[in-house]
């Protein structure tokens, strides 16, 4: 098939250090031009890829700091997107919303969307009422709730390649990881309360965007002077395996309806099982008992730090396998974008 993946260009395709959608699109559009499909991706021009890779800004936005607005760089995306519509079978969107419109009136049939974030904050339930034709894939069935009514054609969880966060059997490290963003609905205050009980260290690598600098000065820099913790920042994806696979546990205490959580795949596949709140899409994620112990208090993350030496960690990479390879992932994608262009799922109900 002939597939365009449309990226945002926040962040390039894969991200330097941290940016989950970019990474997933990355694995996937790798994956598919393994399988044998024609991919062209829509990136900024620092991306790298094996398809071919159509280029509006030199750079990721993120990194470019004249940058002030990214909308137009998005609108001339979809420029060259339109100047192209003819060479694909379908377009799979990666972008949010922006692209609606544009979509509706040049694609057909022939595009669908992969919400990657939240769905409950802003007003939503409006856009979708009126594109409720649109084919929409979520990463979770917890991610649909706010818009149950919206064109979901499939629930597709996100993969990695098997490599990329190798097997740990045995850790060198005796320590917890908090991986991610610093931000009140990650929680990290959880991660070091828990950490500090359990009697053991947290190591800390996450970036702090701008909108959670006050945040992170006034809530959380004042608890990274205790001496369990330890702050490392934002980390590459060489560092990653490493960081992960020598935990005994990956901390994910978040306070939010997250939508996936790429971070407790990323742990799974090194071996390293999740010890994560009650809530969003982590109960879709982290078989409990298996691949980790899903907790819901401060109290029941200390309980289940204590438990990490009942989970086998070969247990916890199969289970990665079995669920969450990229070769699910596309196959799954591959699946959708097939009925897609036979015209099965036009204007299909959820």
């Amino acid at each position: 098939m002939k597939i365009a993946q449309v990226a945002p260009l926040i962040e390039s395709v894969p991200p330097l250090l941290y940016g989950g959608t970019e990474r997933v699109v990355s694995y996937l559009t790798e994956e598919l031009v393994r399988q044998g499909h024609d991919i062209t991706l829509f990136a900024s021009g620092d991306s790298q890829t094996a398809a071919r890779l159509v280029a509006s800004v030199p750079k990721a936005l993120r990194l470019d700091p004249t940058v002030k607005d990214t909308l137009p760089y998005t609108v001339l995306q979809l420029e060259h997107l339109r100047q192209r519509i003819d060479e694909f079978d379908v377009v799979h969107f990666h972008s949010d919303y922006i692209h609606l419109p544009f979509a509706r009136g040049l694609l057909d049939n022939r595009a669908v969307t992969t919400m990657h974030g939240r769905l409950d904050l802003s007003d939503y339930r409006l856009l979708f009422s009126e594109f409720s034709d649109t084919p929409l894939v979520s990463i979770s069935n917890d991610q649909r709730r706010p818009l149950p009514n919206a064109n979901w054609v499939g629930t597709v969880y996100h993969g990695l390649p098997t490599n990329v966060c190798k097997f740990q059997a045995h850790p060198r490290g005796n320590y917890l990881a908090f991986l991610g963003r610093i931000s009140p609905e990650k929680r990290p205050d959880r991660a070091i309360e828990i950490a500090a009980r359990a009697g053991m260290t947290l190591r800390i690598a996450a970036k702090v965007d701008e909108v959670d600098r006050e945040y992170f000065r006034t809530r959380i820099q004042p608890l990274l002077t205790q001496p369990h913790v330890e702050y490392i920042g934002e980390i590459s994806e060489a560092e990653k395996a490493d960081f992960l696979g020598n935990a005994r546990a990956l901390l994910f205490p978040i306070d939010w309806p997250e939508p996936f959580g790429l971070a407790m795949i990323e742990a799974m596949s090194c071996g390293t099982p999740c010890i994560a709140w009650r809530t969003g899409s982590v109960p879709e994620v982290v078989d409990d008992g298996v691949s980790g112990w899903i907790v819901d208090s401060i109290a029941g993350g200390v309980e289940a730090t204590r438990r990490l030496s009942l989970l086998d960690r070969h247990k916890v990479r199969a289970r990665f396998e079995q669920r969450f390879s990229v070769e699910q992932m596309a196959r799954s994608y591959v699946q959708i974008y097939s009925q897609l262009a036979k015209g099965e799922l036009a204007g299909l109900a959820a």
